[in-house]
């Protein structure tokens, strides 16, 4: 839409679990820790309690991107503990030089493979966890934090907020957007009619007819990790087979990448949290995309389609049949498209918005650091601006044709 060193699944934590991870990751106050070195346990009991999803930032998902993916391995994460010893938040950081080649202490959200780098806060104790954070990075040295790709109207940034705000402070968000989403607790045929219109849906039917002549359209979902194993094969064949490969963005072109999502998707089928879902035309699969979810949202992560059939609109035609299956399902209250802004292809089906932006932490009051790094990145932003135009036109024009 969008690194585990071993391929142990991580379970469900328990009591002895936790009592056996807490002993060996005592840190310093306001010390980084490897994000290899947390204890998965711990971190996945935190993903349960989170009071904001996201699936990007899930253990199984971000150490297979840590191990193998391609300029985001060796993240750290900062971390905040309760007095039981409890992980109650968590954000995977990189250097300011690492993520903008700009020598500032300050640090930044790791790239997860994926567009939304919302901190893991602990439901119950939020705005107690975020100030913990805050604290633990000002101790090591921090003078601010740039939260990337940053959920803006959820709990984590209101957690944020109120933390600072005791501290004389406020956030300052450096650009923002809005993306599609798509609240599945509606009807998804009333919810596509009101989207698309009559019209539309009309050229679509007979695009699904044309596409019929090849063989049966049907519609499939990979959940177990068998199944997800072998429907992983077919997405990266067919990612591979058009524009992204092209332009060297496929997955399967890069082994750190390919290593990266094949391990990714199997551990998260095992704990639920993943599904391959498959438009086929007979045996041809013509296209597919990764969904991944966590508690009760879902993420639309990448799609990949058969060219060929480029003029009968699989990417929508699987679309659609995957809002209708979301829609379905009462475990999930909303999707998030993880998209580009102003995204052809899902922008008009996905009528619901979410705002996304990055956000600057200063950690200190009246502090320079703050402020020059916001000034840097906003200079940095204006010199490059012209040259992401161009390739986002580029890209539109090679999305909608999908």
């Amino acid at each position: 839409m969008a690194e585990i060193a071993q391929t142990t699944v991580v379970r469900r934590a328990s009591p002895k679990d936790a009592a056996r991870a807490r002993a060996p990751l005592a840190k310093p106050a306001g010390a980084l820790t490897p994000l290899a070195e947390l204890s998965a346990a711990q971190w996945r009991a935190l993903s349960e309690r989170a009071a904001e999803p996201n699936g990007y930032y899930v253990p199984e998902w971000e150490l297979a991107v840590h191990a193998s993916a391609r300029g985001r391995v060796g993240a750290s994460a900062l971390c905040a503990w309760s007095d039981a010893a409890d992980l109650t938040g968590l954000m995977p950081v990189i250097s300011m030089w690492r993520a903008y080649r700009v020598p500032l202490p300050v640090w930044v959200s790791a790239d997860p493979y994926g567009s939304l780098c919302t901190p893991l806060l602990d439901r119950d104790h939020a705005e107690e966890a975020a100030a913990a954070l805050l604290d633990n990075a000002r101790q090591a040295g921090a003078h601010a934090l740039i939260l990337r790709d940053m959920s803006l109207d959820g709990d984590a940034m209101k957690a944020f907020t109120d933390a600072l705000r005791h501290d004389g402070l406020a956030p300052r968000v450096l650009q923002s957007h809005v993306r599609a989403a798509l609240d599945a607790t509606l009807d998804a045929d009333e919810l596509l009619r009101e989207a698309l219109g009559p019209k539309k849906l009309k050229e679509l039917r007979r695009q699904r007819n044309r596409l019929a002549e090849a063989g049966a359209v049907h519609f499939e979902s990979a959940r177990t990790p068998v199944d997800v194993t072998a429907a992983i094969e077919t997405f990266l064949l067919l990612e591979a087979s058009g524009w992204k490969a092209k332009r060297g963005t496929a997955l399967v072109q890069h082994a750190g990448d390919a290593a990266f999502i094949r391990r990714a998707t199997s551990a998260l089928a095992a704990t639920g949290q993943c599904e391959i879902v498959t438009l086929r035309a007979g045996e041809t699969p013509v296209a597919s995309a990764i969904v991944l979810r966590h508690l009760d949202r879902a993420f639309y992560f990448k799609l990949g389609v058969d060219e060929r059939f480029s003029k009968f609109s699989p990417g929508v035609q699987l679309t659609l049949d995957l809002t209708r299956h979301l829609c379905a399902d009462p475990t999930v209250a909303l999707v998030d498209s993880t998209a580009n802004a102003d995204h052809p292809m899902i922008n008009p089906i996905w009528r619901g918005r979410l705002a996304i932006g990055d956000v600057l932490i200063p950690l200190r009051r009246g502090g320079v650091v703050a402020t020059l790094a916001q000034s840097t990145l906003t200079l940095r932003k204006l010199a490059r601006e012209p040259v992401r135009r161009a390739i986002r036109f580029i890209r539109k024009r090679q999305e909608k044709s999908s």
